[in-house]
């Protein structure tokens, strides 16, 4: 199981919101590149970027320093936030990330993540990001009308092969990831599911072990301290 910090971007500075709320935001660092560099030297074998102003305002914002951390850390890295067109997804995989992650257009264009999926493969996943059990989009601003289950089952029959999967409520909360949901998404033949959202011990990433993710992306519990990069990474070796 993969240990994937996460480095949340607005404004351009590292920041963390407590449970997706844009007026309840802490700021971290005034460097994501720096941090980015901290997390790969501690042995981040994948760092998860997200452009906060992307998700809102539905293009991405944090280009520059999106490329400054693909062109000059050695760990691949994976990207979301305002990406829902075919050409905002090329713009990205054009700067070296190696993975995008689109949400909003999940649940609003299927027929984009179709033909992504056709075009892409793996490099397309999708966030699937839940309150209440029910899709949230347009940077967690909004609610949809179908569950989390209901869109990974649909992201897969469009080919889909990789799901990231948050529960809102948990997320920066450092409470608990949702184990009864994540354990939920993960099938037999179904998409490579990573959890995120409220993971903050050593306990928690051995459960979401136990259930079968691919991976677990970690963001605030790092920041502060309450989980360590090299424990983490040492727990699920």
């Amino acid at each position: 199981m993969e240990i994937i910090p996460a480095i949340d971007m607005q404004g351009g500075r590292c920041v963390r919101l407590y449970q997706g709320d844009f007026q309840r935001v802490t700021v971290y660092d005034d460097d994501p590149v720096a941090v980015a560099h901290r997390w790969v030297a501690q042995g981040a074998p994948r760092l998860h970027l997200v452009d906060l102003d992307g998700a809102r305002s539905g293009h991405p914002v944090h280009t520059d320093i999106i490329r400054a951390i693909v062109q000059s850390v050695d760990a691949p890295v994976q990207l979301g936030g305002g990406l829902r067109s075919i050409a905002a997804v090329e713009r990205a995989l054009e700067l070296g990330v190696q993975r995008v992650i689109l949400g909003t257009a999940a649940v609003h264009d299927p027929e984009l993540i179709r033909q992504l999926v056709q075009q892409f493969g793996d490099a397309i996943a999708i966030a699937v990001d839940a309150r209440n059990d029910m899709a949230a989009t347009a940077g967690w601003t909004e609610t949809a009308a179908i569950s989390a289950i209901d869109l990974v089952e649909r992201m897969a029959a469009l080919g889909v092969r990789r799901v990231i999967y948050t529960d809102i409520a948990r997320d920066g909360t450092l409470s608990e990831p949702n184990i009864a949901t994540t354990r939920a998404l993960v099938r037999p033949g179904g998409p490579a599911i990573i959890a995120s959202g409220g993971i903050s011990t050593i306990d928690h990433l051995r459960r979401l072990a136990e259930v079968g993710v691919e991976g677990a992306i970690v963001g605030r519990a790092l920041y502060t301290g309450d989980l360590s990069l090299s424990d983490a990474l040492a727990a699920v070796q």
